[in-house]
C-alpha cells in the first residue's frame, strides 16, 4: 500500500480511515554530544547531509531542511518531518552539539537518528534522554474531524 503524507501523520482526522488512539503521540529524544569533531560541527553542508541521513535512518519523511551558519562559527539546523522534527545547534569551539529528535507515530525510530548524528559528528561522549510523549485524554477519547473554517 502506498503511503501519503496524511497517512504518516498520527490520527490525521480526515479521510475514511478509522484510526485507533494509542497511549503515546510519539517519542522524543534529547541528545547531548561532547568532544565532537569541530570541523564537522562547523560544516553546514556536512550537517545538512548528516541530518538528511539521520531522518532516513529513523524512518521519517523529510519535508524541509533549514540551516544557518553563524560567524565566527556554529550551525543551527531544523529538519521539518511529516512526523515532527530534528533540530541541532553546534558549538565547534567547545566540541559540543545539542540535538532534539521528536517523531510522532509508531513507525519511526528517533534513536536511530541520534546514532547517526553521534557517529557522524565523531562524538567521544554523549548523553541521551528519551521518553514517550503521551496522548492527551482529549485527543485519545474523541474522534478528530477536520476543522471547518468560515469561508
Amino acid at each position: 500500500m502506498e503511503q501519503t503524507l496524511s497517512d504518516l501523520h498520527p490520527n490525521p482526522g480526515w479521510g475514511d480511515i478509522a484510526m485507533q488512539a494509542t497511549d503515546m503521540v510519539g517519542k522524543h529524544c534529547i541528545l547531548e554530544l561532547y568532544d565532537c569533531d569541530p570541523a564537522r560541527l562547523d560544516d553546514e553542508a556536512f550537517l545538512r547531509t548528516t541530518i538528511t541521513t539521520a531522518a532516513k535512518r529513523a524512518g521519517a519523511t523529510l519535508l524541509n531542511l533549514i540551516t544557518h551558519s553563524f560567524e565566527p562559527q556554529g550551525v543551527t539546523g531544523l529538519a521539518l518531518l511529516a512526523e515532527s522534527h530534528i533540530s541541532i545547534h553546534t558549538w565547534p569551539e567547545s566540541g559540543y552539539a545539542a540535538v532534539d529528535v521528536f517523531t510522532c507515530g509508531d513507525h519511526t525510530m528517533p534513536e536511530q537518528a541520534c546514532a547517526v548524528l553521534q557517529e557522524e559528528l565523531r562524538a567521544q561522549r554523549h548523553a541521551l534522554s528519551s521518553f514517550r510523549r503521551e496522548t492527551p485524554a482529549a485527543v485519545a477519547s474523541t474522534v478528530r474531524e477536520p476543522l471547518q473554517l468560515p469561508g
